[in-house]
């Protein structure tokens, strides 16, 4: 049996969820990981690489602007470019981790790109279906500009019983909640805002 190395940035992560069901981590990637994939969704959207963000799965998918605003492109792992496959190590390496310390049962992913042009946000919501329970646990990594200010908007509000938590979207922070538990919200957005998001997931039966 391979040894079992206590890992303390995602040991942390484990006991936020424990305690609160979110976790914010402001060093989960380097900062040089960071603006790579930055570059890579700023060429994404000049090369006009991005589509209009929709709700629902690809059972029910419908664009409705009242709702979310945002333009995203799914990451392809059979074209990973270098920064995405350092991504992707480091996402495998705590997925592993989270199944060997918690036995969640994750056996699937799914991460896209999201850009919300100025004026756009993404009202309340849950990141579950009502025909797909597979997502465990929501992952965002911020990729805005280093100086990002309150008053550029883009909030995430995570909606608790407890109280609303406000997280800005600083460069390199990632935050990871419970996708069943939590109902959360993007706040209009004053300037662009860049992030990676995606899922980990179980098997779907």
């Amino acid at each position: 049996m391979d040894e079992f190395i206590v890992i303390p940035k995602y040991e942390k992560v484990i006991n936020d969820l424990l305690e609160q069901q979110y976790s914010i981590v402001e060093d989960f990637f380097s900062s040089a990981e960071v603006l790579a994939l930055r570059k890579i969704l700023l060429n994404k959207y000049e090369e006009d690489e991005l589509r209009k963000a929709a709700i629902g799965n690809q059972f029910n998918e419908q664009i409705i602007k009242s709702i979310r605003g945002d333009f995203i492109s799914w990451i392809d792992e059979k074209f990973l470019q270098e920064a995405e496959q350092c991504f992707f190590s480091k996402i495998d390496t705590f997925t592993t981790y989270m199944n060997r310390t918690c036995f969640l049962g994750i056996q699937d992913r799914e991460f896209h790109y999201a850009l919300y042009p100025k004026g756009t946000f993404y009202k309340k919501h849950l990141d579950t279906f009502q025909n797909d329970d597979s997502r465990k646990l929501s992952i965002v990594c911020y990729l805005n500009e280093e100086n990002w200010q309150p008053e550029y908007g883009g909030e995430l509000i995570l909606y608790k019983k407890e109280g609303d938590v406000t997280i800005y979207p600083l460069q390199g922070r990632v935050v990871i909640f419970e996708s069943q538990l939590i109902e959360h919200e993007v706040k209009p957005v004053e300037q662009m805002r860049l992030s990676i998001t995606g899922w980990l997931k179980t098997r779907k039966i």
